[in-house]
């Protein structure tokens, strides 16, 4: 059987492809490791794939374009227990491998190179992505995430290839990287992380990275895979501050009679309020939606909310607080009625006007919302028959 895979992706790399293969090939060799090389071609036109073949290595050929497609592509095809992947532009040392192969072998799933303890080579890698894009892109992932990795962008990296398959990686370009670390955490691999390298690369043309095109999509991958950041803690902040100060307006109204002042604040309050339920019912949404693709692992404490939050309960809470919304709102346009003139001034009532019409909105929201989950959650129940 054969042990390790040392894994490259490939797109016109004729300049440095030669190089790196030879260095795999001396790691393998000294360390007395089974193993293949293999080159996971994306399209190159370059004569990339007929260097690596007339040195015998393997090569399979990606159509789906993407350095994530690649890459994907190549791990299914990889026959090793362990796969090592790295870029094969000559920025990684492929001859000295063995702290990857260790721990792979003591139990670890995935092992991270990380190029902050190992070393960054003079040129290696441009001051925006050293200083800027990497250490903000990684502190992100760590809180959201709560990942011990430091480096989640390291191209170097090894992982057991049955644990990472399972993963179900899904994204096609640069973002990959990120997916691998975000979904082995969430998954509870046993992650590690050991110094490496980085050498400025062999090649004379721009890389293929674009720094701010692919700083976003790693960005946008984070805050997709956290709806608990992206919706529900700005909905959750949102809400309150909503009611703080439709609270204060209604004091305002209530205890100096000033129209122009409550009215202003009361659907600044409104809006808030709204605002924060569309950000709430967005994360239960998204999160139930990536439950059911298996974008995410499974989660006890939000699948319990199923077990007592179902359509019908939305419907009566739904319909409760439209109900009381139109009260109010119809109690605020008969405020004109003589025996209700010494009990409300203008400014409280439009308050409770602007009150009724939250309440109206949220209580429609909320009855559309509970059968849409409901819709969400049939093919749940059809999987758990």
């Amino acid at each position: 059987m054969t042990e390790l895979t040392v894994l490259m992706p490939c797109l016109n790399e004729a300049e440095t492809i030669e190089g790196c293969i030879e260095m795999a090939k001396q790691g393998l060799t000294r360390s007395e490791i089974k193993g293949e090389i293999l080159i996971a071609d994306n399209g190159s036109t370059d004569g990339s794939q007929s260097i690596a073949e007339g040195l015998g290595v393997r090569v399979v050929s990606i159509p789906q374009k993407g350095y994530g497609s690649a890459l994907w592509g190549g791990i299914l095809a990889a026959n090793g227990k362990y796969v090592i992947m790295g870029d094969c532009d000559g920025s990684y040392d492929f001859s000295n491998l063995d702290l990857f192969v260790d721990n792979l072998r003591s139990g670890h799933d995935l092992v991270m190179g990380n190029r902050f303890l190992g070393g960054i080579k003079p040129g290696a890698m441009p001051h925006l992505h050293r200083y800027l894009g990497n250490p903000i892109l990684t502190s992100i992932g760590r809180i959201l995430f709560k990942s011990k990795c430091k480096d989640f962008h390291c191209g170097l990296r090894g992982f057991n290839r049955e644990a990472i398959i399972a993963l179900d990686l899904r994204t096609s370009g640069m973002e990959f990287a990120s997916e691998m670390v975000v979904k082995a955490t969430l998954h509870k691999l046993n992650i590690t992380e050991v110094p490496t390298i980085l050498m400025p690369d062999g090649r004379s043309r721009p890389p293929h990275l674009r720094s701010w095109r692919d700083g976003w999509r790693h960005l946008r991958f984070l805050l997709m895979y956290s709806p608990r950041w992206l919706f529900f803690l700005p909905g959750l902040m949102s809400i309150n501050l909503g009611i703080i100060l439709g609270s204060a307006a209604l004091i305002h109204a209530i205890a100096f009679n000033n129209f122009q002042f409550s009215t202003k604040w009361s659907f600044l309050a409104c809006s808030f309020i709204i605002a924060g339920y569309q950000g709430l019912i967005f994360a239960v949404f998204t999160k139930t939606f990536a439950l059911e693709e298996g974008l995410l692992p499974p989660d006890p404490v939000f699948q319990s909310f199923y077990k007592y939050i179902n359509l019908e309960i939305g419907l009566l809470l739904g319909f409760l607080l439209a109900a009381v919304g139109f009260g109010l709102c119809c109690a605020s346009v008969y405020h004109g009625h003589d025996n209700l003139k010494p009990l409300l001034n203008d400014s409280l009532t439009m308050s409770f006007f602007i009150g009724g019409i939250t309440f109206l909105i949220l209580g429609v929201q909320i009855i559309f919302s509970s059968f849409f989950l409901s819709i969400l959650g049939l093919r749940r129940r059809q999987k758990t028959k």
